[in-house]
């Protein structure tokens, strides 16, 4: 006699009651005839992630997720069936005139005190969760042998210098070659000169030139750029190659690894002591996502980000062209009318920046998101917006600013899309920590700051257990509620933020540096 587990119950997500779809969350999807909870059979098979019609959708009418408008139905479909993207008309993109500005008040989130971590405070005020030597590149041209010294030091010389986390070489294909005094080229310039003094560097600047290049030393980080470490600089620490005292490739080396040897010892000597929740700044991003990114991961992201305003801390969200689809979300939110208009003119900017290179707006969601069950960027940027949370929105950065002194609470930082490029651009912000969601999974990381992985479902956490630093999926599974996934993931935050590593730091997961760089080529 044999036995068999009878199929676990259909478990349908509906994001609000006026949805007329909802997703399969049940592993490897539900086949047809299956019969939900409400009584509704299944006309199709229907992949996990993916859209069940609840009720017969007529030709041309509105496909409804998340209470918005999400498409319209090609074709006449019946209850049950699956919805996926070629059944859908995709709604125009919503104009950027007529928004509303600074309309709704954001939810009264009362202080949260009492919390801290153990962080690195910088000469300048700022803190660190990490303790890292970066050198800085001025052109492309050098980035060989920064490569080749980075990989000697982190031999030869960090061992000697225990308390200090890594060293990294910020690496770009810029510098020399482009035209510099573009209006545009303003961008890659700051990015990279507020990336060299990211909180996790310590304030120590060491740059690498070739010294012909048109991106020179001084024009990147100009005097007054940077604390001074000791009364002994007195300016830029610059190993310039074309020096006539570099006598060969192995003298270039030698003296990139001995001017390192004091930005070390410098480093070597910080310790971490105990600092308040406030003096985080957190990077908030997904990648890889699927339709459950804007039902587990991102809502539990979203609430942790409102525990951290709550704390004083600083949130940043990004990805231009993932929120663009919700502008009306966003400036409704913001704190103030010039709030709301400097939202509007960083998507008009990259609007214009799209239309110029005839990118096609559906081209942001791939292959990989629809299969996951996202049929079009509209969809996808509902889900997206979420772990923005519900604070107002405080303040914008253009691509590559600074956050400046005491810009606290929840800052949307104007970035593409694409995960290293926005990652890149929050670190020149001066984020500290970052947060990152997928749903099809990516081993992404970046060298200068700890990454936590958030999984949107729970077969990926479990086939990917050692790149996954948290399971969202088991918000999904009925196990965990959104609210305390985002207090999970809220400690979580300040115990690497403390010293705890990521899985990405255990594998030295880790993307050279990405420019966004728009100004034109000579």
């Amino acid at each position: 006699m044999s036995s068999s587990t009878p199929a676990p119950a259909p478990v349908l997500i509906r994001m609000h009651a006026a949805d007329n779809v909802a997703i399969v969350a049940n592993d490897g999807g539900l086949p047809a005839g299956t019969v939900l909870p409400s009584g509704l059979v299944l006309a199709d098979k229907v992949p996990q992630g993916h859209k069940v019609a609840l009720a017969d959708l007529a030709e041309g009418e509105t496909v409804r997720r998340y209470n918005v408008p999400i498409g319209y139905a090609r074709q006449a479909i019946p209850a049950g069936s699956w919805v996926h993207e070629r059944l859908l008309q995709m709604p125009a993109a919503r104009a950027l005139q007529g928004l509303p500005m600074a309309t709704r008040p954001a939810p009264a989130l009362a202080p949260l005190d009492g919390y801290s971590f153990e962080g690195y405070r910088n000469a300048d005020g700022s803190v660190g969760t990490r303790n890292i030597l970066a050198i800085t590149t001025t052109v492309q041209c050098v980035a060989g042998v920064v490569a080749h010294a980075v990989s000697r030091i982190k031999t030869e010389l960090l061992p000697l210098f225990p308390n200090v986390d890594d060293v990294v070489g910020l690496e770009h294909s810029y510098g020399c070659g482009v035209a510099i005094d573009a209006p545009d080229a303003v961008i890659p310039i700051r990015t990279l000169k507020n990336i060299s003094l990211n909180p996790n560097f310590g304030g120590e600047v060491m740059v690498v030139s070739l010294g012909c290049e048109k991106l020179q030393p001084e024009r990147l980080l100009p005097p007054g750029s940077f604390p001074i470490a000791d009364e002994r600089d007195s300016g830029l620490d610059v190993v310039c190659l074309q020096d006539a005292a570099h006598v060969g490739f192995m003298s270039m080396l030698d003296d990139i690894v001995e001017r390192a040897r004091p930005h070390l010892a410098r480093l070597n000597a910080r310790r971490r002591e105990t600092v308040p929740a406030s003096e985080l700044v957190v990077g908030v991003q997904c990648g890889g996502s699927d339709a459950f990114s804007g039902a587990t991961a991102n809502p539990a992201v979203g609430f942790a980000a409102d525990l951290l305003v709550r704390a004083g801390a600083t949130v940043m969200f990004s990805e231009n062209t993932e929120v663009r689809d919700g502008v009306d979300q966003l400036t409704s939110r913001a704190a103030t009318p010039e709030v709301a208009e400097a939202i509007v003119r960083e998507l008009d900017w990259y609007d214009r920046y799209l239309d110029r290179g005839r990118v096609d707006r559906s081209a942001n969601t791939t292959p990989g998101n629809k299969a996951g069950g996202l049929s079009n960027i509209v969809e996808k940027a509902m889900g997206s917006i979420v772990k923005s949370g519900s604070a107002a929105i405080g303040s914008v950065l253009a691509p590559g600013e600074k956050l400046a002194p005491g810009q606290k609470g929840l800052v949307f930082a104007a970035t593409p899309a694409s995960d290293f490029i926005c990652g890149t651009l929050q670190l020149a912000a001066g984020m500290n920590l970052h947060v990152f969601t997928t749903g099809r999974g990516t081993p992404y990381g970046l060298a200068a700051c700890p990454v936590v992985k958030v999984a949107t479902r729970t077969d990926l956490a479990h086939r990917w257990h050692d790149l996954m630093d948290l399971n969202a999926g088991r918000i999904a599974d009925g196990k965990i509620t959104i609210e305390e996934a985002g207090w999970e993931l809220f400690r979580l935050l300040l115990d690497v933020a403390s010293g705890r590593r990521t899985w990405a730091e255990h594998w030295k997961l880790q993307n050279a540096l990405v420019l966004f760089n728009p100004a034109p080529v000579t």
